[in-house]
């Protein structure tokens, strides 16, 4: 199963923000459309970088309540977010993200093609993917088993 079967099933739909929104804005964001991530965007949706909770609790915790004498809410998340995003592609198979996402510690990779943001894919997007191959693959299994014993008569 590729990328591209996953977001036919989820959708292509993107939560993105600008550089300028601030961590509050952000965390507003993840807390209503229920995600883990968003993508930070320039120009013609030029992907700049990813905020994802994880950055969110390492600002917190390196940076404490207050800094400089103001709110971190109202920092900027292009301060924050990490910048080297990894990304895949709709070719990429369930199996080289569960290994990127597994060596690399993320949970969300943005899905590029031609230098275009066409979707994100989330570690739950990659379980939920992947089970459903597996019990595909068991019940088709299952399936042959069943046809190979029909008729057939212990001794």
């Amino acid at each position: 199963m590729t990328v591209k079967a996953i977001l036919s099933h989820k959708g292509n739909d993107v939560v993105t923000i600008k550089p300028t929104a601030t961590l509050c804005d952000a965390a507003e964001i993840l807390d209503e459309h229920g995600i883990g991530a968003v993508v930070i965007t320039g120009a013609e949706r030029q992907v700049l970088g990813i905020l994802s909770e994880r950055d969110i609790v390492r600002t917190l915790a390196h940076k404490g309540r207050v800094a400089g004498g103001y709110q971190l809410c109202d920092e900027p998340v292009e301060k924050v977010m990490t910048r080297q995003v990894v990304t895949c592609k709709e070719s990429d198979t369930v199996l080289e993200l569960m290994e990127r996402m597994t060596f690399g510690k993320f949970r969300h990779l943005p899905v590029m093609e031609d230098d275009r943001l066409v979707g994100i894919v989330s570690i739950g997007d990659v379980v939920k993917h992947r089970l459903a191959q597996m019990a595909l693959e068991s019940n088709a299994l299952r399936e042959k088993l069943l046809s190979r014993t029909e008729g057939y008569e212990p001794g």
